[in-house]
């Protein structure tokens, strides 16, 4: 997010990432493995995540003979359905309400059968499918919820902008009208010709920061930490902490 500085007062605004809905999300909100490479998601912070398929899109079109599934959370530990953890008996994955510490990889290994027509000869197969979870504060359909949201990047940005003219405007007047009514006194504090400016100033809530080799499609984000790193106040980078274990951390233990 970015702030304007008024006369040294800091008006903070959420600034927009620019993250469009993804095209790997198919429109029931599903989101299918790559086989070889894994699939990179920002999720919403407090919002749920899109459905985890352990498959691919190839996979999916065909018959798959007594299929099991295994996912592996960010901790290295099988997941089991929990509050937060929602796993369907044919491999979907749903993490709800997601937080900082649920960011990571999270692995599927799908295990199915191939039968050989002519001997009707049994070969178990496993396919491995990876997908990286990244909590941010804004994330695919932040926009949609604008008028919801204190997150909003045109309702906020107009209230600075109004709010940085009124603030000019009222030290124009007042300097308008002591420069022209030499019996009134001067206040403490008034405008000086030429005085006022405004700046921009980049920054990140704390446990968040900017990494544009990790996300490069989004070198402008806002991205939560990563383990062995991070960010006690507003700046944008994820300091190094070697000792750090978890996402979204905020002090170097």
């Amino acid at each position: 997010m970015r702030a304007w500085v008024l006369l040294s007062a800091v008006l903070w605004y959420f600034a927009g990432v620019g993250w469009q809905r993804s095209s790997i999300i198919t429109k029931e909100g599903f989101v299918y493995g790559k086989v070889g490479r894994p699939v990179k998601l920002y999720v919403e912070l407090h919002h749920n995540s899109p459905v985890l398929l352990c498959t691919d899109f190839k996979r999916a079109q065909k018959e798959t003979v007594d299929p099991t599934y295994l996912w592996i959370g960010p901790n290295e530990k099988p997941l089991t359905g929990t509050s937060r953890i929602n796993i369907t008996k044919t491999g979907k994955l749903l993490v709800k309400d997601f937080l900082e510490p649920l960011s990571g990889l999270y692995t599927c290994t799908l295990s199915y059968k191939i039968v050989k027509a002519e001997t009707q000869e049994e070969k178990t197969v496993k396919q491995r499918y990876d997908f990286m979870l990244f909590v941010n504060p804004f994330a695919p359909r932040w926009k949609g919820t604008c008028n919801e949201s204190v997150d909003c990047e045109d309702t906020t940005n107009h209230n600075i902008l109004q709010a940085r003219n009124r603030i000019e405007e009222f030290f124009r007047r007042q300097a308008y009208i002591f420069k022209h009514d030499f019996k009134k006194t001067l206040p403490a504090m008034h405008f000086v010709d030429h005085s006022f400016h405004i700046m921009r100033m980049d920054s990140c809530r704390p446990g968040f920061g900017k990494n544009e080799g990790l996300h490069s499609n989004c070198a402008s984000c806002c991205v939560v930490c990563s383990p062995g790193t991070f960010s006690p106040d507003v700046d944008v980078t994820c300091q190094t902490c070697v000792s750090t274990r978890i996402y979204g951390a905020k002090t170097c233990p």
